[in-house]
């Protein structure tokens, strides 16, 4: 049976497949069926004889690359070797192989990681005797990468850095090295300058398919318009109205480039929506209409119109996070769904602290993706270094994460000898310490001896407290005064108190919720212990559970792909969806921002619920929040009007947006 038979397909998806030669832009709307079109088209080439050496698909991410290739490999019955699916930079690695001796490299090249990257450009600095300890290299690194790629220049203040740029370049000459730039950039530089090896890479890849089109960088796309240029079997799928990563360099007039440049392009767009229901793709469509730099399409769908979207507006972000809890817990009982069923989306990692807080009070299984869950942020996991030690001193692991957190002079020297004590007596870190410290031939001098002890006397002092059962979140309090971890914070970054406020305030947050763990009458056990086992067993990864039965709490950046049944979207407020700084700058910004709020409505197959908070803790301070003016942009009736017991009426619905209107007059 051909592939063109797959009773799956819909029309254009059927010509999509069966468009094999010349250059083709396939429009793909959100939930439009993108992953089998594409699977079915590279099946497509491999049935007419092209091949499969002849291919090379490309995309944005190992699982998405796995993914197409095992989908193509059931579609044809058997894996076809030589069929080339990749992501843009592990092809760039394969380029670079084969011909980096042609810009000056040998064929052994390493690649460097970010990490490699500011110990290389701190090296540079050096040889250069520019720049100090607070210089702020991951700015640096930023910008190198921008001028890259083409994407920035050295200008105004930053025009000094351009002597450490160069510098830096020498070095990973030197070193023989690559940064993740350069897996795109030289293999473009290689192949415009030598035509040979140009002409021997377009006569192996003759068919062209780029999935994700519009999350394209402009390097990017110069590569791939100098592979395809000549045999142009070049197939392009993206959706602009899911452009979303313009922060990484990510450039959806990519689109407009292409079909200047392939001006014989055959454009199909992709309507049909196979994920949501009819009342969530109007209010998408509805959105995404107010955007002006766009593709026209409208998303459709053959299913019914569903439920209405539901609004709600709770006093504050833990009224929010419990009323999203309740509702997940009703349906979960009601409609049987399974926790996996439910996804939490949000604008930015900092808001799911409270939610993580009150998902843990309440026993609701959740992971956190595309992002760090606030329990893992490393000031966080600094406090509970130091309550499990505080309550376990034989545990090495924690006794060597806060020894010098913060900073106490307390050596390299002075750690090995700990080690080989502890080696030596088969007992814990602390223990040694111990003994080296109250030795009468102790091998360490006097100033170790000095740093050590007080480090011990401050475990031993807040160790007895915690015995004599003082409140739990009054120790923590003390004992993040006492180590004065704020101006550890200070010390750490310099450059950008910002940061240093903001993990201070998770610090704060964290001690917040051990007092409320504390007040909570329905708490039977209070020690320590049980606090810090509820986290663990809460927010730790079952073996060969993976993604099941947990909800899915993350940005909105990281759900793109993904669906859920139900998906809830909080802190819909002026100011973080759009971002201020969207508000502050030009209108492409704002148009992001909405498109950012269509891919989050669109990862709803069947419910959507959306909140906002009438105030918000923002670091250590409550403000009056002021709703999103993207939701103004929905059709009225389609959206319900929710407090926690009742519905609104329509006309309550419409007076509502009227009040949201005068309010900002």
């Amino acid at each position: 049976m051909s592939v063109l038979d797959n009773p799956l397909l819909n029309p254009q998806q059927r010509e999509a497949v069966d468009t094999i030669e010349g250059p083709l832009l396939i429009i793909a709307g959100a939930g439009s069926g993108k992953t089998r079109t594409v699977t079915c088209r590279i099946a497509r080439m491999l049935e007419l004889g092209i091949p499969p050496e002849a291919v090379l698909a490309l995309t944005f991410t190992n699982k998405a690359a796995r993914e197409m290739a095992e989908r193509v490999a059931s579609l044809i019955g058997k894996t076809s070797r030589g069929l080339t699916v990749s992501t843009f930079h592990a092809f760039g690695v394969r380029l670079l192989r084969d011909h980096i001796p042609l810009a000056g490299w040998k064929e052994n090249f390493s690649i460097y990681d970010q990490g490699d990257k500011i110990s290389l450009i701190k090296e540079a600095s050096r040889n250069l005797r520019a720049g100090s300890e607070n210089t702020d290299l991951y700015r640096i690194a930023s910008l190198f990468s921008a001028v890259k790629t083409g994407r920035g220049r050295f200008e105004g203040s930053d025009m000094p850095l351009k002597g450490l740029y160069e510098e830096y370049q020498a070095l990973l000459k030197v070193y023989n090295a690559v940064d993740f730039d350069d897996l795109i950039v030289l293999p473009e530089m290689i192949l415009s300058a030598h035509s040979r090896a140009l002409e021997k890479v377009r006569d192996t890849y003759r068919y062209i398919m780029v999935d994700e089109f519009q999350d394209t960088s402009a390097a990017q796309y110069r590569l791939l318009h100098l592979l395809g240029s000549e045999h142009r079997n070049v197939c392009v799928v993206g959706d602009d109205d899911q452009s979303i990563y313009s922060w990484r360099g990510a450039d959806y007039h990519n689109i407009l480039a292409f079909e200047k440049d392939f001006p014989e392009v055959k454009e199909i767009k992709l309507e049909q929506n196979y994920r949501s229901t009819g009342t969530i793709l109007t209010a998408a469509n509805n959105l995404i209409a107010h955007n002006k730099n766009r593709k026209s399409k409208e998303l459709w769908t053959g299913s019914d119109g569903g439920t209405h979207i539901e609004l709600f507006s709770p006093e504050n972000e833990y009224e929010e996070a419990r009323y999203i809890a309740r509702i997940i817990r009703e349906l979960s009982l009601r409609e049987r769904k399974t926790y996996h069923d439910f996804g939490v989306l949000v604008r930015a990692n900092s808001l799911t602290a409270v939610i993580e807080e009150v998902f843990l009070d309440e026993g609701i299984p959740y992971r956190v993706s595309g992002g760090m869950s606030f329990f893992q942020r490393g000031e966080v996991k600094d406090i509970i270094a130091y309550l499990r030690l505080l309550l376990n001193g034989d545990d090495d692991i924690n006794f060597l994460r806060i020894i010098n957190t913060p900073r106490r002079g307390i050596g390299r020297t002075t750690l090995t000898r700990i080690r080989e004590e502890s080696d030596l007596k088969k007992q814990s870190l602390y223990s040694s310490a111990q003994a080296l410290v109250h030795a009468a031939d102790t091998p360490l001098d006097g100033r170790a001896i000095k740093n050590l002890k007080e480090f011990l006397d401050l475990l031993d002092d807040f160790s007895l407290r915690i015995r004599e059962r003082n409140k739990l979140s009054e120790t923590v309090r003390l004992l993040v005064d006492r180590v004065e971890f704020w101006g550890f914070l200070l010390q750490e970054h310099p450059k950008n108190t910002q940061v240093a406020k903001w993990k201070y305030d998770n610090i704060q947050r964290f001690i917040g919720m051990i007092d409320a763990w504390e007040r909570d009458p329905d708490n039977r056990r209070k020690d320590p212990w049980a606090f810090l086992n509820r986290i663990t067993l809460t927010t730790q990864e079952e073996d060969g559970q993976g993604e099941q039965g947990k909800v899915g709490l993350m940005t909105i950046h990281a759900a793109k792909g993904l669906e859920f049944d139900t998906v809830f979207l909080p802190a819909l407020e002026k100011g973080i969806l759009p971002h201020r700084r969207s508000l502050e700058e030009n209108e492409s910004n704002l148009e992001e921002e909405r498109r950012l709020f269509y891919v989050a409505i669109t990862r709803a197959m069947n419910r959507l619920f959306i909140t906002w908070c009438r105030k918000r803790r923002v670091m250590r301070e409550e403000i009056e929040a002021e709703v999103s003016p993207f939701l103004e942009e929905l059709p009225k009736d389609l959206v319900m009007y929710h407090t926690p017991e009742t519905a609104a009426k329509p006309e309550e619905v419409a007076a509502l947006f009227e009040a949201f209107r005068a309010a900002r007059k």
